[in-house]
């Protein structure tokens, strides 16, 4: 079989030697396709794959159909909004992603975004410390449990709000569960983020749940940008001086957001989640065990469009 990694930001060498070394140790020939500039490019490196690795690039509707004898792409990360998971089901390809591989990447820059925005972004004046702030979870999944935990380090308050986890699980980290998203943005001096892009979830965070943080409130989106309301954003950053924003995915209005705000916002330059030697390399070898697992004996335990 041929498995190709398409990656407009590379993988690291390391990573990719030991994809290389999964990949054809099991008997399937591995393709490169590095600093591709166009969607054309992917469809016509993708035409002969059997299986595909990405990161965060996009896998349309229009390189599935280019990709006539692929079976199985695997998201190196947790997200996949970058996947086209109903192409993938229409033309038989199992989609998956690597949860957890990047998780202790992620929220460590959390934690490290907390710093910086205390600490006035490391210019001059006054800051302040974490210890006995508190902090709100928004989704307690690998990320979300990993900064409680750095959080907890730290001798903040971590508050969680999960429907989907049991209030039990969350107490059992030393973590102390609530019963909805309003009251969890009421208790927050610091409100980490880690829902994913849905539907449901798009523009989810704005006005009326930010302006129910406590005085000095921040938002901290480790997540993605679509969850954010950004234009309510603004409106609730002007009406309240106290509140600060710091993002690792840059806002569509981060000009604005920068001019009107300085310090009081953040985001970083590219995404840096998962910019990690270790998150590269986990990520990258999780997907190529994947692939020679779900090829050797069909696991599809991470399948996402089931």
């Amino acid at each position: 079989m041929k498995v190709l990694v398409a990656t407009e930001k590379p993988f690291a060498k390391a990573a990719v030697d030991g994809i290389r070394s999964i990949v054809e140790g099991s008997g399937h020939t591995l393709a490169l396709l590095e600093k591709f500039t166009s969607e054309e490019q992917f469809c016509a490196a993708v035409s002969d794959a059997d299986a595909l690795i990405v990161r965060s690039d996009k896998v349309t509707k229009a390189v599935v159909e280019a990709a006539k004898k692929l079976k199985i792409v695997v998201r190196a990360g947790a997200g996949y909004d970058n996947l086209d998971l109903a192409a993938c089901r229409e033309h038989g390809v199992v989609a998956m992603n690597t949860p957890g591989q990047n998780s202790n990447a992620v929220a460590e820059l959390a934690i490290g975004m907390m710093i910086y925005i205390s600490r006035n972004c490391f210019t001059p004046g006054t800051g302040s410390e974490l210890s006995g702030k508190s902090v709100g979870i928004h989704a307690f999944g690998n990320v979300g449990r990993l900064v409680a935990k750095l959080a907890l380090g730290f001798n903040m308050k971590v508050y969680a709000f999960d429907p989907y986890v049991k209030a039990e699980a969350i107490e059992k980290e030393g973590v102390i569960p609530v019963s909805s998203i309003e009251e969890l943005y009421s208790k927050s001096h610091f409100l980490s983020l880690h829902i994913p892009a849905t539907a449901e979830t798009k523009k989810s965070v704005g006005y009326n749940l930010i302006s129910k943080l406590p005085k000095g409130g921040c938002v901290i989106n480790t997540a993605r940008k679509e969850v954010i309301n950004e234009e309510e954003l603004v409106k609730i950053m002007e009406e309240r001086a106290d509140i600060k924003y710091i993002t690792d995915i840059a806002a569509d209005n981060q000009d604005i957001l920068n001019e009107k705000f300085g310090t009081r916002v953040f985001a970083s330059p590219k995404k840096m989640g998962a910019e990690t030697a270790e998150a590269n390399i986990n990520a990258g070898l999780a997907s190529a065990n994947q692939i020679v697992r779900f090829f050797e004996t069909g696991d599809k335990t991470f399948q996402l469009n089931k």
